[in-house]
């Protein structure tokens, strides 16, 4: 893999992880597209490194918040602060335990293209069609049913094309929180699994990647996810998810075509 390649990659997974369109499918299908040599789940994976500096980089006030307040002398902040922190506990139980379960069948699924282009296009459908049902009548935390139900639904991520934080932001709406609500807990949600998942899989690294071009790509991914937050959250506070449905749809027609080419 080149140091262009890897700097396109970072980009891409910047984008596809933190926005609702699945960087599992991108990070597959792109280089297959490009007929570049798709360089393994692991790396992919590593590439979350720099979504997870993002996430830390957006939310550091948020972390930092909860922290100081679990060890306040105050009990209605150190109690909301621990609240906090079970919920988010218990919402990223359910992916891990999914994701220790599974282990390497998801890069099976992960090379089936007519199975993302389906996820993608259901998923996304789902999506906007919850967006636009559920009501949006409830802001901040999702109470301890709600944290559990949106950490179910990460799980449902570990199938390429599905995408973590459009399954997550899904469930939210459903239960009634309105859109940035739902896409903040996402993404708080997001921060302790993504921190697991790529410390087990730095084992699996190839050897033969410079350390300087996997650095390219994390750092790409970093950058781009950091605005891809801030561009969401600011989307999100005045329009849905019709333009991110009609993106999956559209990729969703590529995989297949790419599928259908490729027999």
């Amino acid at each position: 893999m080149s140091p262009f390649q890897a700097l396109v990659l970072g980009i891409i997974q910047g984008l596809s992880e933190l926005l609702p369109i699945s960087s599992s499918a991108h990070l597959y299908a792109i280089p297959i597209l490009l007929h570049w040599p798709y360089a393994g789940l692991a790396f992919d994976v590593a590439l979350h490194w720099g979504t997870l500096l993002a996430l830390v980089a957006a939310f550091w006030g948020d972390w930092w918040t909860m922290l100081r307040d679990m060890l306040s002398g105050a009990p209605a902040p150190r109690a909301a602060a621990w609240r906090l922190s079970g919920k988010l506990t218990l919402g990223t139980l359910p992916a891990a335990i999914a994701g220790l379960l599974l282990g390497e069948r998801t890069e099976m699924l992960l090379r089936s293209l007519p199975l993302q282009a389906a996820t993608l296009a259901v998923f996304g459908l789902l999506l906007w069609w919850v967006d636009r049902s559920a009501p949006s009548n409830r802001t901040g935390t999702p109470g301890w049913l709600g944290a559990i139900g949106m950490g179910a639904a990460q799980a449902l991520a570990l199938v390429p094309g599905v995408s973590r934080s459009g399954i997550t932001i899904t469930a939210g709406r459903a239960i009634g929180q309105d859109r940035v609500s739902a896409a903040r807990f996402s993404f708080l949600l997001a921060t302790p699994i993504t921190f697991g998942a790529g410390l087990i899989e730095l084992r699996h690294l190839p050897h033969s990647l410079p350390l300087g071009t996997l650095a390219i790509g994390i750092a790409a991914a970093a950058v781009t996810g950091f605005f891809a937050i801030r561009g969401l959250l600011a989307w999100l506070g005045r329009a849905g998810f019709g333009w991110f449905f009609a993106y999956r749809l559209l990729f969703a027609g590529v995989l297949l075509a790419a599928a259908v080419h490729m027999r």
